[in-house]
């Protein structure tokens, strides 16, 4: 695959000040209670993970629609990145759902962390919109190595290379040869996007010059075909 993006591996925030601190020790003990319930079954915790990765993007893409309502002003772009953010990561949830089908305890985590991480987050939302996105930066870089250790494990052989599902060849233009390597690199690849804009939205609202978004964005189709969504339920 020569189409695929090539991500930085060495990127990371350094945090500037008590509220950097806070972001990136919250985002440690998050990523210490995954590496301990789930441990190298990295499709499953994809699965789980991507339920809560995908609320971010929705509460501030609302928070920040119903801000500039009330404020009659434009938005600079934030509320279509926000909402395609949210999209994006519901689709490799989506994807996730074909390779590593999710057991009913999974299923009873996912409910009760979604309603928990939602009103948490939305709150936050409201109180720190910096703060808020600095720990989505920071949720991403953990995910860019946690897609990076599953690609580890792809290659030498630890998890099976299986064919790509119909819905990310769909999704991501991949060929009809594609594989679930192919998968998690367009996936990593979309994580280190999304750890530079959100890193670069909380520099901006700390009045700092955002970083330039150095992860090129992998090409997505506009839409889903409807037998792709069926394949997907």
């Amino acid at each position: 695959m020569t189409n695929i993006p090539i991500v930085d591996l060495t990127i990371h925030h350094q945090p500037r000040d008590m509220r950097d601190r806070i972001a990136l020790g919250f985002t440690k003990v998050l990523r210490w209670c995954a590496d301990t319930f789930f441990a190298k079954r990295y499709g499953h915790r994809a699965i789980v993970l991507e339920t809560v990765a995908a609320v971010p993007g929705m509460v501030g893409a609302t928070i920040t629609h119903l801000r500039c309502l009330r404020r009659m002003c434009g938005d600079q772009g934030w509320i279509r990145t926000l909402m395609e953010e949210a999209e994006n990561e519901r689709m490799h949830l989506m994807t996730f759902i074909e390779i590593a089908k999710p057991t009913l305890f999974e299923r009873m985590v996912i409910l009760g962390v979604q309603w928990v991480f939602y009103l948490a987050f939305f709150t936050l939302y409201l109180v720190s919109p910096r703060t808020a996105h600095r720990i989505v930066g920071y949720f991403e870089e953990e995910a860019v190595i946690s897609y990076t250790h599953y690609l580890r494990e792809i290659d030498e052989g630890r998890s099976a290379n299986v064919p790509a599902p119909a819905i990310a060849k769909h999704y991501w233009q991949l060929p009809d040869d594609a594989t679930l390597r192919d998968v998690v690199l367009v996936v990593r690849a979309d994580e280190a996007h999304h750890r530079d804009v959100n890193h670069g939205f909380a520099s901006e609202l700390a009045g700092h010059a955002p970083a330039a978004v150095m992860a090129p964005y992998p090409v997505h189709a506009e839409q889903l075909q409807p037998e792709t969504v069926k394949l997907a339920a």
